[in-house]
């Protein structure tokens, strides 16, 4: 109850004279003190969307929405609506920077979905070129004997056509397996051949795209919003995705065998404790999640 009432009166009393006390000491608004105080990456760029959100200035609520290309007149609107002058170039930068990466994410994630609803298609050449380059990455000395092959399960598909396990996530899981294996091809190689362990083993290709679909809802929710402002300058692109569904390819193998689940029918229980630890680690303002850690 008097945690309500403090919460009552803060906001409605004490946060505005807190507000024009510090105003008056520093010569500085609360948004030049939050973008001037904050470290750069997620901490700078989330402490503003609070205090934007919080605003009942409408050009300040609309300004976590602004596209990429309105981005410069909506600084110079921010800085004329609260009265900042233009030669306060260090608040002008990280203003622009900030709502450069909002845009930047919502943006992403578009393309991300996008791609995603692109279904696979085996009469399309580009699709089935990159299938069997993901063939060629992971099993170089083995020769793929046919387009529809029994082979196919040796990577961790289903059946004997890959393009009937790519239903959920699209194009989208495919071009997240080739991905992996070619900028880490030994890693992706290592991780093949651990998946085929006689009691721990798991369908490698399958969990990759589980993977996808994991990488995606996080993106989706707003949950890679620190990692990727910490992890970009100004705007994060689909390398950056790609990049981080590679961490958590890496990451969840050594979690199954750490686990030591009794058998691939616990999956799902397994996957999800491996959602939350990683849900977890983005909830640090400062968190970056790449394979190279």
């Amino acid at each position: 109850m008097w945690a309500r009432v403090w919460g009552f009166l803060y906001s409605n009393y004490f946060r505005f004279w807190l507000k024009w006390i510090l105003r008056l000491l520093t010569g500085k608004c609360e948004l030049q003190r939050v973008l001037g105080g904050a470290e750069s990456g997620a901490q700078r760029t989330l402490s503003m969307m609070s205090s934007f959100l919080m605003k009942s200035f409408t050009i300040l609520r609309n300004a976590v929405h602004v596209e990429e290309a309105e981005v410069e007149k909506c600084v110079r609107d921010v800085m004329k609506e609260k009265k900042i002058e233009q030669k306060d170039t260090g608040f002008k930068t990280n203003l622009h920077i900030s709502l450069l990466q909002i845009s930047s994410y919502k943006k992403l994630y578009l393309n991300v979905e996008n791609l995603r609803k692109v279904p696979y298609d085996s009469e399309n050449e580009e699709h089935e070129e990159q299938l069997i380059e993901l063939w060629n990455l992971l099993m170089p000395h083995e020769n793929l004997k046919a387009r529809i092959s029994k082979q196919w399960c040796d990577i961790g598909f289903q059946g004997d056509d890959p393009k009937t396990d790519f239903r959920g996530m699209g194009l989208l899981g495919l071009v997240n397996l080739v991905y992996f294996s070619k900028h880490y091809t030994n890693e992706a190689r290592q991780i093949l051949s651990r998946s085929n362990h006689p009691k721990l083993g798991y369908s490698y290709a399958i969990v990759g795209i589980n993977l996808t679909e994991m990488a995606y809802s996080l993106l989706k929710t707003g949950a890679l919003k620190a990692h990727l402002y910490n992890m970009v300058s100004e705007l994060p692109q689909m390398e950056h995705f790609h990049q981080f569904y590679c961490y958590l390819v890496y990451e969840f193998d050594k979690f199954w065998f750490e686990e030591e689940p009794e058998s691939i029918m616990h999956f799902n229980q397994y996957r999800e404790k491996f959602h939350e630890k990683i849900k977890g680690l983005l909830l640090d303002y400062n968190v970056v999640l790449t394979l190279q850690d």
